[in-house]
């Protein structure tokens, strides 16, 4: 038999499976040792805890995986051609899609005499390789593959390709009978044999955490995960095309911090051993363009920046995450909104061609204006409890009452959040602004006009989800000062995620940081939103997963 291996079934399903994984649809093997129109010719010979194949060596990976074994044996007579299996370059003249553009008119049987040069992943082999399905990032094109074209040296190079395999092609354009736009091969080169097989065509990459582990298998079987990362790609150039052009600076902050600061939640520490220093990484930039602000670099500033957060893993929470931040001098919060509204459907315009979107199966309009609901307010009207006229001890009762998961230590503020969050957060399907926050979780943002209570802030949901958070930004020294040491005593109880005091922050802010608007917007939920994804790890390229 061509293949004899001790504890491993090699028979004809293996086999049957192998000459299926490789294109090919020549002789299902027995004992000739024939799979499809390659032929190993030769036995693996055990020897001292590995396998020898003619002249190289198989780790015990190889035995477990005999595919692998038969891509490994192809690789090495490619080098015994004199082929280069992983050479350093390619120059080609067109992509899949400009030639399916430019050849778009070429009638059924046509053929050309313009000589074109391409590269990518063959995906399908068929009639022996004869014909070849060749995917680069833009799209599919046919390679056809014959004798009288490349001749026997060549043919012999085609008999070791596999579906996987990186190829690059020079031949001339024709379009076939039925059709299909093709290239006669006039010469191939290897540019990455693939040592491993792809998934089966018909079943893909089915397993959805194989295709965040690996997701480069994801990538190559997916064209949905392409786009959805493509998109994300999109989406991120509107949105930083949409604020240069409103005059936005955009600038760079440290992602290591001193002090963890300008959110509440707990961060990851990193140790500097040169100057024995423990750091944080960035939970939140805010503080940092608050200062540039300040400085007069200028009037407005963004940063698209990665935040991490030492909390929970969700299909809405990852804990390394993308946001855009953005300060403007001059304005307060009212402003935000507007700017939220634009900047939001100007994406989804640019990307998408629509303000009304479809999510889960929803339809969701994007049409500004969106309405402005008090958070109290939607809690009344979910629940019946004023809690505006409740006091503390009431209003832990109260958020109890209607669903609350509480710890019983919360203050006036988080208890009428909690009741938000039980009761009304998850109802907020079309865009709204919910404003007046309480001014117990919200540090960082000046009091409300009429209501010391609360704050100008808002948080701007769709499909439930925040999507949006911003501030009229508190620029008042003392008040931020007490604010902070307000978040001292509640992390000295035990609150893990209250800010600490950051003394230089504060002492920037008695240099004068002018009246300012302030938002912060999630582009990893935008972007969920904006490709129909259900999970934040379908628009993150390599989410954090657990070790297996």
């Amino acid at each position: 038999m061509g293949i004899a291996v001790q504890r491993l079934d090699l028979a004809r399903g293996f086999e049957g499976r192998a000459a299926l994984l490789a294109g090919k649809v020549g002789e299902i093997p027995g004992s000739t040792g024939k799979i499809g129109n390659f032929v190993l010719g030769r036995a693996f010979l055990p020897r001292a805890g590995k396998l020898r194949m003619a002249d190289h060596e198989l780790h015990p990976r190889d035995v477990e995986d005999p595919l692998r074994a038969v891509r490994i044996d192809k690789r090495d007579s490619l080098k015994a051609l004199g082929v280069d299996p992983y050479p350093y370059s390619f120059e080609r003249t067109h992509e899949a899609a400009a030639l399916d553009h430019r050849y778009g008119g070429l009638a059924p049987g046509a053929e050309t005499e313009d000589l074109v040069r391409v590269a990518g992943r063959i995906r399908a082999m068929r009639n022996s390789g004869m014909f070849i399905d060749l995917h680069d990032a833009s799209g599919k094109i046919q390679i056809f593959c014959h004798w009288d074209l490349l001749g026997p040296e060549a043919l012999k190079l085609v008999r070791l390709l596999d579906i996987g395999d990186v190829i690059g092609v020079e031949g001339l354009i024709r379009r076939t009978p039925r059709g299909e736009l093709t290239v006669n091969a006039q010469a191939i080169t290897v540019l990455a044999k693939a040592l491993r097989p792809l998934p089966e065509k018909y079943h893909g990459l089915a397993d959805v955490e194989l295709r965040y582990r690996q997701r480069y298998l994801d990538l190559i079987m997916n064209p949905q995960s392409r786009e959805t990362l493509r998109r994300r790609s999109r989406i991120i150039a509107a949105v930083r095309h949409f604020l240069t052009e409103l005059g936005y600076l955009e600038v760079e902050t440290p992602m290591m911090h001193t002090i963890p600061g300008g959110a509440s939640a707990k961060p990851f520490i990193t140790h500097h051993n040169a100057l024995d220093l423990d750091l944080y990484l960035r939970i939140a930039p805010e503080l940092h363009l608050k200062r540039l602000v300040i400085g007069g670099l200028a009037d407005k500033v963004f940063e698209i920046n990665r935040n991490f957060r030492n909390e929970g893993i969700s299909p809405r929470h990852n804990p390394e995450f993308t946001m855009l931040e953005l300060y403007e001098a001059y304005v307060d919060c009212t402003a935000m909104m507007e700017l939220t509204e634009k900047l939001i459907s100007a994406a989804a315009e640019t990307v998408l061609g629509s303000l009304r979107i479809a999510y889960g199966g929803t339809e969701i309009d994007l049409s500004p204006p969106w309405p402005r609901r008090g958070m109290a307010e939607l809690v009344h009207s979910a629940t019946g409890v004023d809690f505006l006229a409740l006091e503390t001890a009431a209003a832990r009762e109260a958020a109890a009452r209607v669903g609350a998961v509480l710890t019983g230590t919360e203050n006036w503020g988080q208890a009428l959040e909690a009741a938000f969050a039980a009761r009304v957060e998850d109802t907020l399907i079309q865009p709204v602004h919910v404003t007046g926050f309480p001014r117990d979780i919200s540090p960082l943002a000046k009091a409300d006009r009429q209501d010391p209570r609360l704050v100008e802030r808002f948080e701007t949901y769709i499909y439930g989800w925040e999507i949006t958070n911003a501030f009229s930004e508190l620029n008042d020294p003392e008040d931020q000062r007490g604010r902070f040491e307000a978040q001292m005593r509640a992390r000295a109880a035990g609150d893990e995620e209250a800010q600490p005091l950051d003394e230089d922050y504060v002492t920037a802010l008695e240099y004068g940081l002018p009246p300012c608007g302030g938002l912060g917007i999630g582009i990893d939920r935008l972007v969920m939103l904006l490709t129909d994804s259900p999970s934040i790890r379908d628009v993150i390229a390599f989410p954090t997963l657990r070790p297996r």
